[in-house]
């Protein structure tokens, strides 16, 4: 886990040093790239992750020849997990850096508080992580998960024969926006399953929540009233960690008590004891442990770029959804950038529809023509007593997403397409 305590913003010389550029790699004219992810605080164990993946890009795209011509030059802001600091370091990358594009957040509420300023300021976001879904803007794309791309196949998964065919569940997260908004999905699909309410138990924890005996002995309680039982995690951050960890120690395993997560990737268990572990469930688009000659690049790159940089555990190094978000998406801009021979926020949102790129998952993956959102696959993983995942179900081609669910009432009604602000 890489934590950083102080604000952070590399600049054109603080680059230089810190990856070996030498300063013949910049022009004088530069195209900014702003990274907007938690470096300190409780999302920094997931967000670390996803600022090495931005430079490692940014790096192979200038070895390349850069963008129409010119070098990228990132600018790293840390809002540490501070909500509203998100805003202010918005601002500042695209009033005072004037970046060109932005490219950060995790959670849903870091991306609630900077939406305001990327409207004001017609900036551009690209978003990199699931999400409950419930939004459409003109100025992000997101290249993460909507619902139907990640918790809805998981909750059938669980519902299937292969799955442990579930009919109680547990809907655990972190309390902010997107636990709870997915677990309205979750359990209003669950009712058309025919699941009733008295079979669902629905338990939230702060960030930062560690103390989870309390909670695992309430599971166990609710799983021996007699129907087989799954739990589905929305925990986000470094409380994976204390999570897992007390699953362990109260031996509650897979065969008895599957979790299905879907913020747990192969980062955030780098710091658990995994062999309890073995069998729990993950849902996501990617895992480093598909076999094709894309990841084989997009993996050996990133663990060639940890140790470059020094991070901590490079040996280790781990990619995982997220990071294979990020890295899609800044392809993605490179290529509408590209197309509109512009760095034009109206330009490249108008070019962007359509673009296509072969991702590390295996699939070629397109950026919807209208909704902003990534066709994707959908992926279940069980866990390994090595911290990878076995991936054991997954659909045939990339799924289209749904940003607005057709379990909430009224959104039928919504237009599958931002409306300009």
């Amino acid at each position: 886990m890489k934590r950083r305590t102080a604000l952070k913003v590399i600049t054109l010389s603080t680059l230089i040093a810190a990856t070996g550029f030498t300063s013949n790699a910049f022009a004088a004219d530069t195209i900014k790239v702003g990274i907007l992810h938690s470096l300190s605080g409780t999302m920094a164990i997931s967000e670390s992750a996803l600022e090495q993946t931005a430079l490692m890009t940014i790096a192979e795209i200038n070895a390349q020849g850069g963008v129409m011509g010119k070098q990228l030059e990132p600018v790293v802001v840390d809002p540490a997990s501070n909500w509203p600091l998100f805003a202010e370091k918005a601002r500042q990358l695209l009033a005072k850096d004037k970046v060109d594009v932005v490219f950060g957040c995790w959670t849903s509420v870091s991306r609630k508080s900077v939406l305001p300023v990327f409207r004001e300021l017609n900036g551009l976001l690209f978003y990199p992580v699931q999400y409950e879904g419930e939004e459409l803007e003109k100025n992000v794309f997101y290249t993460g998960a909507a619902p139907n791309q990640q918790a809805i196949p998981a909750v059938d998964y669980l519902l299937s024969k292969d799955g442990g065919e579930a009919k109680r569940f547990v809907l655990l997260g972190t309390d902010y926006v997107y636990p709870r908004t997915t677990n309205k999905i979750l359990r209003a699909y669950l009712h058309t399953k025919g699941i009733q309410d008295s079979d669902i138990m629905e338990e939230y924890t702060p960030f930062g929540y560690s103390d989870y005996q309390t909670i695992i002995a309430k599971i166990k309680d609710f799983s021996a009233q007699g129907k087989k039982t799954a739990v589905v995690s929305t925990i986000n951050g470094d409380s994976n960690v204390p999570f897992y960890k007390e699953l362990g120690n109260a031996g509650l395993k897979a065969t008895d008590v599957p979790v299905v997560a879907f913020s747990v990737g192969e980062e955030e268990l780098r710091g658990v004891d995994t062999k309890p572990l073995v069998g729990e469930l993950a849902a996501w688009n990617y895992f480093m442990s598909v076999k094709n000659p894309e990841n084989t690049k997009f993996t050996k790159m990133y663990r060639d770029w940890a140790k470059k940089q020094k991070l901590p555990n490079a040996d280790t190094a781990v990619t995982n959804d997220p990071m294979e978000a990020t890295y899609v998406g800044i392809h993605m801009w490179k290529q509408a950038v590209e197309k509109a021979h512009s760095t034009d926020v109206d330009k490249v949102i108008a070019a962007m529809g359509g673009q296509t790129f072969k991702a590390p998952s295996g699939f070629t993956l397109e950026m919807d023509p209208k909704n902003h959102h990534l066709h994707k696959p959908v992926m279940i993983g069980e866990v390994k007593a090595n911290g990878q995942f076995n991936v054991v179900w997954k659909t045939k081609a990339p799924v289209k997403a749904q940003p607005w669910s057709p379990y909430i009432v009224g959104n039928d009604k919504k237009k599958d397409e931002p409306e300009a602000n």
